[in-house]
């Protein structure tokens, strides 16, 4: 029997869940993915649905090695002692559930205990792990909640609706640079927005307020990094190199930023090399609007094939970092940085 007359269960992602938990709880909520804030945040709000519903017990359990399955069973099972009503979640931190495990769900997934929600969660799941029996059993049982990793041309939206949730306005360009800055990392979006409501409560936000608030951020220093080596600025990129390993910085922050704006200048240049205007790249590519001298300037400078010799200086990087070749990685970020400014450095080889 569902909860509170809920009878369709199905594949949802994030932002569907809310509409879902108005129709109704549902036995079983199944809620994984690769993008941790979004799983976290849809447990919270199933459990703060749940509470308000009456389910007023909560037990928690973690899988671990040794996890003693045959008990968790047992509590699934029984009556609660504190209330009526109960909630019961499942971590599966590495989502495989071991045999004996797998058993179990697919039982519990048949004859979901009564007077119960019970929330599984857990990371990433592959292809494989996707097609496995008590997978499976868990979808058809359950709503199931998949947290996909945020589409690029998704992020300014979900930056709006983050910052009005907090109470705050961005201000024309704030959005985009917080795109831009943050692209590919939910979880320090959502915690610099929150440390913006902190520090301006309500209202309007600049972008010189979001300058300032990175300020001492190192990934808006890289990023500050990726810009100067666009400016075309070389003695300008010699510096922030020496302040990022002077402040401990971990080259793989600084190549990630360096490779990351390498793939999209290869990707530009070969669209301006079949003939398409440089503005309507630049608007295609959905560069913001106080970048596009920058990008438009060293399209100029570079061409399809200097654009190839960025990715392979950024791939050797990548080896050296790793012990897979020998080199100072920091000497070959700063080949790969002064070669993005337009430089040919003599002392880098490809």
């Amino acid at each position: 029997m569902f909860i509170g007359g809920y009878k369709n269960l199905m594949q949802i992602n994030v932002e569907q869940l809310s509409n879902q938990l108005k129709r109704g709880l549902a036995p079983v909520y199944f809620v994984y993915g690769e993008e941790v804030l979004l799983v976290e945040e849809s447990c919270r709000a199933i459990r703060d649905t749940a509470h308000a519903a009456g389910y007023l017990d909560r037990q928690s359990f973690t899988v671990e090695s040794g996890f003693d399955w045959n008990g968790f069973f047992a509590t699934t099972q029984s009556l609660s002692l504190f209330a009526e009503r109960r909630l019961i979640e499942l971590r599966l931190p590495t989502g495989k559930p071991g045999e004996a495990g797998a058993k179990i769900l697919v039982e519990i997934a048949a004859q979901p205990p009564a007077d119960t929600v019970l929330l599984v969660l857990g990371g990433k799941l592959d292809k494989a792990t996707r097609a496995v029996k008590w997978v499976k059993a868990l979808e058809a049982a359950s709503v199931t909640v998949v947290a996909y990793p945020l589409e690029a041309a998704l992020w300014p939206a979900w930056i709006r609706r983050r910052m009005d949730a907090k109470g705050l306005k961005p201000g024309p360009g704030v959005v985009d640079l917080l795109a831009h800055l943050m692209e590919g990392n939910l979880l320090a979006c959502a915690q610099e927005i929150d440390k913006l409501s902190l520090r301006f409560g309500s209202g309007e936000v600049g972008l010189d307020d979001i300058e300032d608030n990175l300020g001492d951020n190192a990934r808006y220093n890289v990023f500050a990094l990726v810009d100067t080596s666009l400016r075309g600025d070389a003695a300008g990129v010699g510096r922030i190199l020496n302040s990022l390993r002077g402040e401990g910085v971990e080259p793989i922050l600084v190549l990630w930023a360096l490779a990351r704006e390498a793939r999209e200048l290869a990707q530009m240049a070969s669209l301006v090399a079949d003939g398409q205007p440089v503005i309507r790249v630049l608007e295609t590519r959905r560069v913001w609007s106080k970048r596009k001298p920058l990008i438009g300037g060293a399209l100029k400078r570079l061409s399809p094939t200097l654009t190839q010799d960025l990715l392979l200086r950024a791939a050797r990087t990548d080896r050296i970092l790793k012990g897979r070749a020998r080199g100072d990685v920091w000497q070959e970020l700063q080949c790969l940085a002064l070669s993005m400014s337009g430089l040919k450095p003599v002392t880098c080889k490809i």
